[in-house]
């Protein structure tokens, strides 16, 4: 591990073709990792379009295991390139799940989305796919830094970065699909993630998706946010971007020396 690394977040539109998706983001990832880019990641369920729109056991099909077909194509990815590759999946057995591909092609581990939107009226009808995760909150001591993972809906709420932070999380990684309501949603979405960076004292990436699929219209403005929840980069909000941010990791102890929420809770 170093003091500074560089993350990459590939915002991207999907199409209805798994390989054309999964062949984007290769191919954007080492975009990523020409431009420095040592940790790279996707954004939620970046190899299909955003199904959870419907209802439709068809769907079920697009699960797969985890190693499986997409860990297969990205672990020779990571270990060709030397980088570290978080990928969203949908994974056999029901659940919506993130994968840390450790620098040498190993996966480091997964973790599986905890909260579970329920709302098909307004589009995420994501309870009929996935069930609750059940691996609790893992962190992965990669070769750059130690990363915890969740997903989307996660972001929302605040015991999952504190418990990251707490078991020794530098960076919190979101891989997202959102794209429900206007600006003041969108503003309330990167604010509430800033609030987990300033709470617990660590960097914050979120990695989402952009462009119209069906009845939603995906916000983009991937991010990242430093301790005191500074933006360090931002993506627009209907283009595909890679953004490649530095992140100087002795913020956080910096930060944490005058602002110790963790030792207050």
């Amino acid at each position: 591990m170093t003091d500074s690394i560089r993350i990459g977040l590939v915002q991207m539109t999907c199409s209805e073709r798994p390989e054309e998706n999964l062949k984007k983001a290769v191919d954007r990832i080492a975009e990523a990792a020409k431009k420095g880019a040592q940790i790279i990641c996707l954004q939620e369920l970046f190899r299909s379009r955003y199904f959870c729109q419907k209802e439709d056991p068809a769907l079920f099909e697009l699960a797969e295991p985890i190693p499986g077909p997409t860990t297969e194509a990205l672990s020779p990815l990571a270990r060709k390139l030397g980088i570290v590759i978080i990928a969203s999946l949908y994974e056999k057995g029901g659940f919506n799940t993130a994968v840390a591909i450790e620098a040498d092609g190993t996966v480091a581990g997964k973790y599986r989305k905890v909260h579970i939107p329920d709302d098909l009226k307004n589009y995420y009808g994501e309870a009929y796919y996935f069930s609750k995760g059940d691996l609790g909150y893992p962190v992965f001591a990669t070769k750059f830094a130690n990363i915890g993972l969740q997903v989307c809906y996660d972001q929302w709420f605040p015991e999952g970065a504190r418990a990251l932070a707490q078991a020794g999380a530098e960076i919190v990684f979101y891989p997202t699909a959102i794209g429900f309501g206007e600006v003041a949603e969108r503003e309330a979405w990167i604010t509430v993630q800033r609030g987990h960076a300033i709470s617990n004292g660590l960097f914050v990436a979120a990695c989402n998706r952009v462009g119209r699929e069906d009845h939603l219209n995906f916000w983009g403005n991937s991010f990242v946010a430093d301790p005191m929840g500074k933006l360090l980069a931002k993506a627009s909000a209907d283009k595909e971007e890679t953004l490649v941010i530095e992140c100087d990791l002795r913020r956080i102890e910096e930060v944490r020396k005058d602002w110790p929420f963790l030792k207050e809770c």
